[in-house]
């Protein structure tokens, strides 16, 4: 027997509406921004009224940006402004329905055709051939395929929840699409099919946020579902009052510097610039440091925090003392790694003892991440042949192969070494 908060429905389209509730969890914009400020998350006013609509028409939202501006914890202050339980799915490559769906419990399964082995055996007891035992058996298979041995995951979880929830969906643009086309009948209509059983229909309906990286395009159903808001990096001032309410323990003069820093760091070129939650990171760690004042070696100490990769930490030391300093005297010959050897000469030119070298040896490190990302959406990138087609129709020219010695040669005759194809 399901429980009253869930509505079960055998044929589509005759589900009963959701039964709402009168209240509202906002009673305006400005009440979503002032709730969502009492627990620590800075929501502008455009954001506010989105979360606004959500709750008053019901429809899922999809947060897009790169990571670490907040999404999540959107998703997650919402939960704690309106008192919800807060479910979450994060996706991830190769992801299938039944670990966002539901499965069946199999262990259960066996264990009660274990324990009714006997029962089972009086049922077909005086069954007159093996067909007739076969068919009274299948006649009790839906016994085993019933919500008993069904264990919910987190989209099924939400729908027959009794109490309200907030549904977050993690970086979907990591699932495959084949879990996009999963989620449009919940997104959608706020129900989800189990073809053993039917159809169940939630009377509280969750508030549903999806969130995206960008790696990759959803498709336009999921969108069109959905309201749409991008979350990009903040202003300054909204930055330094995110940072300021996280309650670092660093100075608000010394925070202020160290946000227009890491603006500074994001108008590089990097492979991935530092977000707002790795700003809080550094902001932090120099607290712990006991910082009186941003030193350009301090900051190239503590880099790390916000820069993670090798090429990107060697551009951002570079620049780093301008960005404290922009009066600072900068040595060109200064790049982040040491030679500690004697004089040595490059061409017509000759360095001393201790020289910095202007030399990037990370060239050959290959494509940085968001190129490899982007090659992914490229028309055409898997060839000819790569859906079944002729061999022929994509030939590569041959390309030769130093002599050597083969283990494939090594058996059978040997070639004779006058031969002139050899």
């Amino acid at each position: 027997m399901t429980p009253d908060s869930i509505v079960r429905v055998d044929d589509e389209k005759t589900a009963p509406a959701a039964d709402l509730g009168s209240e509202h969890d906002f009673d305006s914009v400005q009440d979503v921004i002032a709730r969502f400020g009492e627990t620590g998350y800075i929501i502008d006013e455009r954001l506010a009224t989105t979360v606004f609509l959500q709750t008053r028409l019901d429809k899922p939202v999809l947060l897009e940006g790169p990571a670490g501006v907040g999404k999540t914890e959107l998703a997650k202050a919402l939960a704690q402004v309106t008192g919800r339980r807060l479910l979450r799915l994060q996706c991830y490559e190769g992801q299938d329905e039944t670990k966002a769906l539901y499965e069946w419990d199999y262990g259960k399964q066996l264990l009660y055709t274990q324990v009714l082995k006997e029962k089972i055996g009086q049922l077909v007891a005086d069954a007159e051939s093996l067909g007739e035992a076969v068919d009274r058996i299948s006649a009790q298979e839906s016994v085993f395929f019933s919500e008993r041995f069904l264990a919910p995951r987190p989209l099924l979880e939400a729908i027959r929840s009794p109490e309200p929830v907030v549904l977050l969906v993690d970086e979907v643009d990591r699932a495959d699409e084949a879990l996009e086309a999963v989620l449009l009948e919940l997104l959608g209509e706020n129900q989800v099919s189990v073809p053993e059983i039917g159809t169940f229909s939630a009377t509280v309906r969750p508030y549903v946020v999806l969130t995206s990286n960008n790696t990759r395009d959803l498709s336009a159903a999921l969108k069109r579902r959905c309201l749409h808001n991008f979350l990009g990096y903040p202003t300054a001032d909204r930055e330094l009052e995110i940072v300021v309410s996280k309650q670092t323990g660093l100075a608000e003069t010394l925070a202020a510097q160290l946000v227009d820093v890491v603006r500074g760091l994001r108008d590089l070129d990097l492979r991935k610039s530092p977000s707002i939650s790795e700003t809080v990171d550094w902001a932090r760690t120099l607290a712990v440091l006991g910082a009186t004042e941003l030193t350009p070696k301090l900051l190239n100490d503590t880099v790390s925090v916000v820069v993670k990769y090798d090429k990107d930490v060697t551009k951002a030391t570079s620049v780093i003392p301008g960005l404290v300093d922009p009066n600072a005297v900068i040595d060109e010959h200064t790049h982040g790694h040491h030679h500690g050897h004697g004089s040595h000469t490059h061409g017509d030119h000759t360095h001393g003892p201790g020289h910095h070298h202007d030399h990037d040896h990370h060239d050959d490190a290959g494509p940085s991440g968001q190129a490899i990302r982007a090659a992914k959406d490229t028309p055409g990138r898997d060839g000819d042949n790569y859906y079944g087609g002729s061999a022929g129709a994509r030939s590569s020219p041959a390309v030769a192969s130093p002599r050597k010695s083969s283990f494939a040669r090594g058996f059978g005759p040997k070639k004779s070494t006058s031969s002139a194809g050899d």
